[in-house]
């Protein structure tokens, strides 16, 4: 099975960013294949990475859930919801995405939910690395991505209201019986002012954290790829230094 990193953290603290990072640098040290997977409702990550959005999961799930007749007359259910996933998977430079979006439809989604947490787990066997942008609640985690993870990279600020909101969802993570081998605080946009004894309250090993930067900013005001960012930008030299920590696969 391949490296499952999710991301975690409330809005705001820069974790799509550097989730997309994350993923330029898996790409260029060619540490293997990449399966990049938006699970914030926001659906950001492939803007950030350059790309034009896609077929969403929740388009899917709204679709099956409304119209049970577009299953194919002989095909099983299951089988018609993986193809669907499979066919959702864009395939890009040096890395794959798939877009979990969000069902809006009124209907149930107990059964295809429980079909395509079990399709992902099959997905994420056919890739080196797995980097999950989950939303701070951790909700796509639990119900319709995967109950595992290698790590849990949780993301914030330097104030204290940020470092609240990391201590909830190590909590919920916890609450949720997530078999997570490894919790992680990174703390962006760092400053001296930090109160280190914040730090230790969030439950999470402190994996480091990531400067001010801003080219990263202009970037964003821009809608440019991260892929435009320059190698020796602060933020990528930074996250090099942790990288070891980041990439490096359990075995």
């Amino acid at each position: 099975m391949g490296c499952v990193i999710a991301m975690a953290g409330k809005g705001g603290t820069g974790k799509t960013t550097i989730a997309s990072l994350i993923i330029r640098r898996i790409k260029e040290k060619k540490l293997g294949s990449v399966l990049a997977v938006d699970a914030d409702p926001n659906n950001n990550l492939g803007e950030v990475l350059g790309l034009k959005p896609g077929r969403n999961i929740g388009a899917i799930l709204d679709d099956i859930s409304a119209n049970p007749a577009t299953v194919p007359s002989g095909m099983p259910k299951e089988r018609f919801i993986e193809y669907q996933v499979q066919s959702a998977v864009q395939e890009e430079d040096g890395f794959d995405i798939l877009s979990m979006g969000k069902p809006e439809g009124p209907g149930c989604y107990c059964y295809v939910n429980n079909v395509l947490r079990a399709v992902m787990s099959k997905l994420i066997k056919d890739y080196d690395y797995i980097v999950i942008d989950n939303e701070a609640g951790l909700e796509h985690l639990s119900r319709r991505t995967s109950r595992f993870a290698d790590m849990l990279i949780v993301v914030s600020d330097a104030s204290s209201i940020g470092l609240k909101s990391a201590q909830r969802i190590n909590e919920l993570a916890e609450q949720l019986k997530l078999e997570i081998k490894k919790r992680f605080l990174l703390v962006n946009r760092f400053n001296e002012n930090i109160k280190k004894g914040k730090i230790g309250e969030t439950g999470l090993e402190y994996l480091g954290c990531l400067p001010p930067d801003h080219l990263i900013e202009e970037l964003s005001l821009k809608g440019s790829s991260v892929f435009d960012l320059d190698n020796d930008a602060p933020i990528l030299t930074a996250l090099n230094s942790l990288g070891e920590k980041i990439w490096k696969r359990n075995q």
